[in-house]
């Protein structure tokens, strides 16, 4: 017996590893459709081994899989990190849990089909519905870094990816069965060969489609294009506030930037300048004009009548009043009000105009309070007890839809002759496939990522959510100018493919210009259609699995 727990141990450690490898090391997104093999060969010889409390030893191989591959999330909040580690891992080992349960119900393929089902139903949970998500370990994400693969996600999306690994991990695990049982012996050679052959092809055939597409795929700019600045800032997010004063970091972008547009031979050229999430802090909403950050750029616009600046700030808004305006409203220190906090991106050009989106994707903890009925009377007690004014939990206010801001070019008479809409994903919300189509949806010919990737440190943190955005380039087939405070800021084409990119933790200045297109893919146009469809057959299941459930008791 104990041989045996040794052999279930590497297999659970094999899977860990293996599983974890395509977040961690690029051009490995391959190995994910063989990591799960070794987790469904540890579950076969428990079972058969009747070993109890099975539960644990799996619960511990996906904590493993989520500390080696999120752990730099500790960085940033060492509670959070370990929260989000523990929860997440729990409700992968719950999902397997229900498999194993479902085996007992179900006989042949029905429990894989069931488990596979339910995995992405669950990811495709946390991508629209979830009040509290953490999506980043979905499985379509492994080949993030292996881009090259995967172009067929214009038709499928990124759980079309989780689906594959399912399927080849499934249909590996099935031979292996197969061959263990002495099943294999008594097939015919023409299942041999169908079974083989069927193998090969979900193995291989996604991948000559992503080759074919690949060089197929050609740059579209049907809606024209455009000049994109982006800066760098590379202000340090832990220290700036205290380093670097707000007017100093203004006058550095400035700089930079009026370098860059004083050395065009004409001065008049339609140009998007583009600044990284949460520049500045400055700002109340209805008041921006007299917020010094928004005096000092709109010096600089005036300058240059067809330049467009989009920068990323937290917002506040004040209400002078007695009563709480909004649940997430804050009091002021003096007892004079309320304000509320957002999570900003604005635009503006020559005209001093004050268009603005708030993000909607917010971080648990840091930037969202979930479910605020029941947790922010409950922030508000344990500010009191600990003497922390103003609460613990972020309270940004969530947007709620996708929305888009609008570059315009003027002309002599100053009114607008040209216009691009563009989708501004703040941060964390270019992870999300759904929420990133709908700005595709509502007309957006570019994505302009804006991001703070500093809070993690030189860890894969950032590596990983700059992979993020070469996925949602392939499922749009939209160019993506990424803005990072502290890298990685990037250029990335239509096909996933990075044109430029900075480096880490060095101010840059990135200069390019991008294709713009209305054309829209089929993920584009009618979504995520895999995540329904195994949503659909995993409820279809499970209300099977309940009726034998309740039959058997009864």
């Amino acid at each position: 017996m104990n041989k045996d727990k040794r052999l279930i141990a590497l297999l659970l450690a094999a899977f860990a590893v293996l599983i974890s490898l395509p977040w961690l090391v690029p051009h490995v997104g391959v190995l994910a459709l063989v990591a799960i093999v070794p987790l469904l060969c540890a579950e076969r010889i428990a079972t058969g081994l009747g070993i109890k409390h099975f539960f644990w030893w799996y619960y511990a191989a996906f904590v493993v899989f989520n500390a080696l591959t999120t752990w730099w999330v500790c960085k940033a909040t060492v509670g959070g990190g370990i929260f989000a580690c523990l929860a997440n891992a729990l409700q992968m080992a719950v999902i397997f849990g229900l498999f194993r349960i479902s085996r007992r119900r179900f006989s042949g393929v029905l429990p894989y089909i069931f488990l596979a089902a339910m995995w992405i139903a669950w990811e495709r949970f946390y991508l629209v519905m979830a009040s509290i998500s953490w999506p980043w370990l979905c499985l379509g994400n492994a080949f993030a870094q292996s881009t090259r693969l995967i172009q067929w996600y214009e038709w499928t999306g990124m759980l079309g990816g989780s689906l594959w690994v399912w399927t080849v991990n499934l249909g590996l695990f099935g031979l292996m069965v197969a061959l263990s049982n002495g099943f294999w012996e008594r097939w015919t050679p023409k299942a041999h060969v169908a079974s083989i052959a069927g193998l090969a092809l979900i193995i291989a055939g996604p991948i000559v489609a992503s080759s074919v597409l690949y060089r197929h795929c050609e740059e579209r700019s049907d809606a024209g294009t455009l000049d994109v600045v982006m800066a760098q800032s590379n202000f340090d997010p832990w220290q700036k506030k205290r380093a670097v004063p707000q007017w100093e970091q203004n006058a550095q972008v400035i700089e930079l930037f009026r370098g860059e547009l004083n050395g065009r031979a004409d001065d008049s050229e339609f140009s998007l300048m583009v600044l990284p999430e949460t520049f500045t802090s400055d700002i109340w909403a209805g008041e921006e004009k007299k917020s010094p950050t928004w005096q000092a750029f709109s010096g600089m616009t005036r300058s240059y009548p067809n330049v467009n600046l989009i920068f990323g700030a937290s917002v506040h808004k004040a209400f002078y009043r007695a009563s709480r305006p909004h649940i997430l409203a804050r009091p002021f220190a003096n007892g004079n009000g309320w304000y509320l906090n957002y999570n900003s991106a604005y635009i503006t050009d020559s005209t001093g105009r004050t268009d603005r989106v708030d993000k909607s994707k917010l971080v648990v903890g840091t930037e969202l309070t979930p479910f605020p009925k029941i947790f922010v009377p409950f922030d508000n007690w344990l500010s009191k007890v600990l003497g922390a004014p103003g609460g613990l939990m972020g309270r940004c206010v969530p947007q709620g839809e996708a929305r888009l801001l609008e570059a315009r070019e003027y002309g002599p008479d100053g009114q607008p002759v040209r216009r691009v809409p563009i989708g501004v994903p703040i941060c964390y919300e270019s992870i999300y496939p759904e929420w990133c189509r709908g700005y595709v949806q509502k007309g957006a010919t570019l994505i302009s990522v804006i991001t703070n990737d500093g809070w993690w440190g030189d860890t894969p943190g950032y590596r990983q959510h700059f992979s993020y955005s070469r996925l949602r380039a392939i499922e749009l087939r939209r160019d993506i100018a990424r803005c990072a405070n502290t890298g990685i800021s990037a250029f990335i084409d239509q096909r996933g493919e990075v044109v430029e990119q900075s480096g880490w933790w060095v101010p840059y200045l990135l200069h390019g210009r991008v294709n713009l297109t209305e054309r829209q893919t089929f993920f584009a146009r009618y979504g995520d259609i895999v995540g329904r469809l195994c949503t659909f057959v995993f409820v279809l299941m499970a209300l099977a699995l309940l009726v034998r459930l309740f039959i058997r008791k009864k």
